[in-house]
C-alpha cells in the first residue's frame, strides 16, 4: 500500500514538474509575443542592445558600400575611355586613308597640271 502512495506522490509530483516546466514555455512566449511595452520583467538595458557598438558596424558598412560604388564607378569610365581610344583609333585610320587617297589624287592632278602647262607653253612657242 505504502508503494502505490509513493508511486502515486512520484507520479504527482512529475505531472507537477510537467506543468512547471509548460507554464515557464508559456511565460517566455508571452514575453516574446506581447508588444515591447506591454511588460517590463527585465530591465532595459537588457532589451535594448548598445548602439555604440552597432553605430561603429553601420558605419564600416557604410563605408564598404561607398567603395564599392566608387570602384564600379572607376570601372566603368575606364572601361568608357578604352571604348573611346579605340573609337579615335578607328577614326584615325579611316582620316589617314583618306588622306593618302587624297594625296594620291592631289599627286595626279599636279602631273596632270604639269602636263597642261607643258601644252600651253608648247602652243605659246609655236604661235611665237
Amino acid at each position: 500500500m505504502n508503494d502505490s502512495i509513493q508511486d502515486t506522490n512520484s507520479h504527482g509530483v512529475h505531472e507537477d514538474g510537467k506543468l512547471y516546466v509548460v507554464d515557464s514555455i508559456n511565460d517566455l512566449n508571452k514575453l516574446n509575443l506581447c508588444p515591447a511595452g506591454s511588460q517590463q520583467l527585465f530591465p532595459l538595458e537588457v532589451k535594448i542592445p548598445d548602439l555604440g557598438t552597432n553605430s561603429g558596424n553601420g558605419s564600416r558598412s557604410l563605408f564598404f558600400l561607398g567603395l564599392l560604388i566608387v570602384l564600379i564607378v572607376s570601372l566603368a569610365l575606364v572601361f568608357f575611355v578604352i571604348f573611346l581610344i579605340i573609337q579615335t583609333g578607328t577614326r584615325m585610320d579611316d582620316v589617314s586613308r583618306r588622306l593618302t587617297a587624297e594625296g594620291k589624287d592631289i599627286d595626279d592632278l599636279k602631273k596632270i597640271n604639269n602636263m597642261i602647262v607643258q601644252r600651253l607653253d608648247q602652243l605659246d612657242s609655236e604661235q611665237n
